[in-house]
């Protein structure tokens, strides 16, 4: 049985990345082992002021729980099994704890990528984001204001 390691954060964008290993593993006889590790995005922390821990913690089980609905049920009517993981401190990390337990997997980043915002990666070698960010210096921005000011 082929295992693969999908993390994801994005229901639709993880469907579109999805779809091609679908149908490459649909031919193999004894079928998949997806294991979803679902990635909650980022609180601040200054919502701690607001929230206690246990109140973040079932935000994030209910936010996973949804995301999970939305996926797994595509991934069972193949006929393939599926675990669902959330993700817990460093994705590197859990990535070797899940190799460890799980023996010799893929593994496939299906995440959104966030404009401006390097994601973390999941693996050891993965390859830095090939996409530039768009950085503008501090002197062009200075200067579009200082030109719309005079404008006005």
């Amino acid at each position: 049985m082929e295992k693969i390691i999908v993390y994801l954060d994005d229901a639709e964008f993880a469907r579109h990345q999805l779809t091609p290993m679908k149908n490459g593993a649909s031919g193999s006889q004894q079928g998949t082992h997806w294991i979803l590790v679902a990635c909650p995005p980022r609180m601040t922390r200054h919502i701690s002021k607001w929230v206690n821990h246990s109140a973040r913690q079932n935000w994030r089980n209910k936010w996973a729980e949804k995301l999970f609905a939305l996926i797994t049920p595509e991934l069972q009517a193949q006929g393939d099994k599926v675990t669902t993981v959330l993700a817990n401190g460093p994705l590197v990390e859990q990535t070797q704890e899940l190799l460890k337990q799980q023996g010799v997997a893929r593994v496939l980043d299906a995440r959104r990528p966030k404009f401006g915002q390097d994601l973390p990666p999941v693996t050891a070698d993965q390859p830095a984001s090939s996409e530039a960010r768009w950085t503008v210096p501090g002197a062009i921005v200075g200067m579009g204001a200082a030109l719309v000011l005079a404008a006005e």
